[in-house]
């Protein structure tokens, strides 16, 4: 991912933000004609995983067993992982002088590493209860998942987990970093309205700590 200076994410931490805010990934491997893209579910393997350097860390995913890429993975395999974070459409309308052009603050983080397909139906149901645990803790209502332990194991053989050993990491933050600070915060209060399909969510990280 081609990454301006100015963009660039400071931290593990800012990229951490991402991956567990917006865990729906998109999984890209190599396929016969084009690659191979899917998106699911990514959760940090370990508790600590989160707090630390994204280089050296295990995600988990799963994707349906008839999904052909996951017919396509091999152990050792070369993948990405991509992760779009908050993002909106930037009209020329906020900035104070023309000519403008219009543009999309948004935020990305994109982390290679390789593929480590589980074998066994128990390692698959693991990756599957964590991902449902981590899911409900941050997104859900608070479900406890034990009274479907059947039903999970029912479903398993159907499952196709991984273990993703990541070796790279990169993440976009374009929030308007170029602009002079008075147009930033033109930008921010319009984003910030509630009209703004994604915008409020952009103006809080525009308006944020960097």
């Amino acid at each position: 991912m081609f990454v301006p200076s100015d963009y660039r994410a400071d931290s593990a931490a800012q990229l951490w933000s991402v991956i567990t805010g917006h865990p729906l990934g998109l999984l890209v491997t190599v396929g016969p004609d084009v690659p191979f893209a899917t998106h699911l579910p990514v959760v940090p393997a370990g508790d600590s995983d989160s707090d630390g350097d994204l280089v050296g860390a295990v995600l988990l995913g799963h994707l349906n067993r008839a999904n052909p890429q996951w017919g396509s993975l091999v152990d050792g395999q070369a993948a990405k992982l991509i992760f779009v974070g908050p993002h909106a459409y930037v009209t020329p309308a906020v900035y104070p002088a023309a000519p403008a052009a219009p543009t999309w603050n948004f935020v990305a983080v994109h982390v290679t590493g390789v593929v480590r397909p589980v074998t066994t139906a128990e390692e698959t149901l693991a990756v599957v209860r964590r991902t449902a645990l981590l899911l409900e803790h941050r997104f859900g209502d608070g479900w406890d998942q034990d009274g479907s332990a059947n039903y999970f194991r029912s479903i398993v053989a159907g499952v196709g987990a991984f273990r993703f050993e990541v070796t790279t990491a990169d993440g976009t933050f374009k929030l308007s970093q170029d602009k002079p600070a008075h147009v930033r915060r033109r930008i921010a209060d319009r984003l910030a309205e509630p009209d703004q399909p994604g915008g409020p969510a952009v103006a809080a990280l525009m308006n944020g700590p960097r």
